[in-house]
């Protein structure tokens, strides 16, 4: 019995091991593109875009677990193939400590790394308030929803319905967070080409786990956002 606790305690440990060495941005140049690839808080986002055209292609992304040289989950949305939505997957992944092979795309070109997720605001997180007229309006969880997925350099937001399919925008590309601003600089954007190229900056902090967000928008309007962590 003892032998077999062992064996058991050695492959969780091994489990959580390779699953911590893939977290974080992952990247890869395409013959007319480029795809960014993010794995943190048990999730996946891909992102695949043309920087100097300003021309977002597509994403995809769902839950991510690891186990046995397999990244198993749910599709969550699929901005080229709705009927995805809501289906189970199973990939085969093999790491180093600077490549990556995904079975995810049908392209065997490898993953190189970014960051690994540690530092900066690294996680996956859902926007849980919202300021409207002075007051904090709680944001509750359901099938709708806003998200960040976040590395350690990396950002991508996606609004989505998980019932339903729908897609509602996305956008990303790097992010620094350093005394209390944080500053995304916009490499691709699904609603409008022209934000391509943009910096935003925001006053930012973390109060008791969850992420202050306040500024103005790409809009110019005034925001306060309040989001926590999956």
């Amino acid at each position: 019995m003892r032998s077999l606790i062992g064996i058991v305690v050695l492959m969780i440990l091994q489990t959580n091991s390779f699953a911590q060495s893939i977290q974080g941005a992952w990247k890869r140049d395409l013959d007319n593109a480029i795809q960014y690839l993010t794995i943190v808080d048990n999730y996946f986002s891909i992102a695949t875009f043309h920087v100097s055209e300003k021309r977002f292609i597509r994403s995809r992304g769902g839950t991510a677990v690891f186990l046995n040289g397999k990244m198993n989950g749910k599709i969550e949305f699929n901005t080229v193939d709705k009927a995805e939505v809501g289906k189970d997957y199973s990939y085969g992944i093999t790491a180093t400590n600077s490549s990556l092979d995904l079975d995810a795309e049908n392209i065997s070109l490898p993953w190189q790394k970014v960051d690994d997720a540690v530092g900066g605001l690294s996680g996956n997180w859902r926007i849980t308030g919202r300021e409207q007229d002075g007051k904090m309006i709680p944001m509750k969880p359901g099938a709708r929803k806003t998200i960040k997925i976040l590395s350690a350099t990396h950002f991508q937001w996606i609004a989505i319905n998980t019932e339903t399919g729908e897609f509602f925008g996305t956008g990303g590309g790097n992010y620094s967070f350093k005394d209390g601003k944080y500053t995304e600089n916009i490499e691709f954007f699904s609603r409008d080409p022209n934000r391509v190229g943009a910096s935003l900056s925001f006053n930012a902090e973390l109060k008791e786990g969850d992420w202050h967000h306040s500024g103005l928008s790409s809009k110019g309007d005034k925001i306060y956002e309040v989001w926590s962590r999956k």
